[in-house]
């Protein structure tokens, strides 16, 4: 997986290079160049309370997202880089404003009829991770997608990921690990979908704060309403186990969420509006984190 992630770093590279170049590539030999920008604004409200009501958790923010990219395109073959940036700014006393960047380089190439590879090198600056507030990512991962007709879609991807986490007054520490992604999707029509996920990753580290293992398991289902207007159901069950966080018995602590959601996407023209509605289903083997609440979120975007 090492390997993979030196190969993704040097397509990040390579695209760069091949942008930058684009110009002179979108006049000769087929090139198409496709730039494009995003702009986004969302809100965001959420309460959980602990399951005897004894603590509330009350949570506002607003964020700001920008996205800039840039795609050439030829016959079976794409490549695309990207960068965006997210401002966070918290609600109420005593929380701090986050920002989080991300930059992406993708390739992505037909390499049989109904077989698609896609390579990804991917950096997170300043990113909330399962185990840490503040974390900072390099990231290769390689997909393989099988499509054999329209009607159905499978999906697989590895990822090598390499984190160091800011532990504030304290020495930065560093994480690594895999994650192994597997998606099936049925389509009935346009914007008609029924997918499954599963998920297993895992991070190692020398600090016993940041190690874990995870895995989960989701559905979603997308109806279409209008043309523009589409509702999206889902289901998640997600089971973390901490490597060196332990409970008051000394054992390793282990997490369990259960999150039904319902995302309402209204898309008309250039314009994005989404509105989310989340309830979270928390039970751990420490009763502190044995909690549930809501989390309802409205997203207003132009796609340039």
């Amino acid at each position: 997986m090492k390997y993979l992630l030196r190969v993704t770093n040097r397509l990040l590279a390579c695209a760069l290079g091949v942008i930058a170049a684009s110009p002179a590539l979108a006049q000769d030999g087929g090139w198409q160049l496709n730039p494009d920008a995003r702009i986004e604004v969302q809100t965001v409200s959420a309460q959980t309370t602990t399951r005897d009501d004894d603590l509330v958790v009350d949570g506002e923010a607003i964020s700001v997202r920008g996205q800039v990219g840039v795609a050439l395109e030829k016959k079976g073959l794409r490549l695309r880089v990207e960068a965006d940036r997210i401002e966070v700014f918290r609600l109420g006393d005593g929380r701090d404003d986050i920002a989080r960047d991300r930059f992406t380089a993708t390739a992505e190439a037909d390499i049989a009829k109904g077989w698609e590879l896609q390579l990804q090198a991917r950096h997170y600056d300043d990113f909330v991770s399962v185990e840490s507030s503040d974390t900072d990512e390099w990231q290769g991962a390689a997909r393989l997608t099988w499509e054999p007709a329209r009607d159905h879609r499978l999906r697989v991807q590895g990822t090598w990921r390499e984190r160091q986490y800011d532990n504030g007054l304290l020495a930065e520490t560093k994480g690594e690990g895999a994650r192994v992604d597997a998606q099936y999707r049925r389509r009935f029509g346009p914007n008609h979908f029924l997918a499954f996920d599963l998920r297993a990753e895992s991070i190692t580290s020398d600090d016993p704060r940041r190690g874990y293992e995870r895995q989960s398991a989701g559905v979603a289902y997308t109806r279409p309403v209008a043309p523009d207007l589409r509702v999206r159901p889902a289901l998640e069950a997600i089971r973390t186990e901490f490597d060196g966080r332990l409970t008051v018995n000394g054992d390793r602590r282990r997490d369990n969420l259960v999150v039904p959601e319902v995302e309402v996407l209204w898309w008309p023209g250039k314009w994005r509006v989404e509105a989310e509605a989340k309830y979270i289903f928390s039970g751990s083997n420490e009763p502190v984190r044995e909690r549930e609440g809501y989390r309802l979120t409205l997203s207003v975007g132009y796609a340039f």
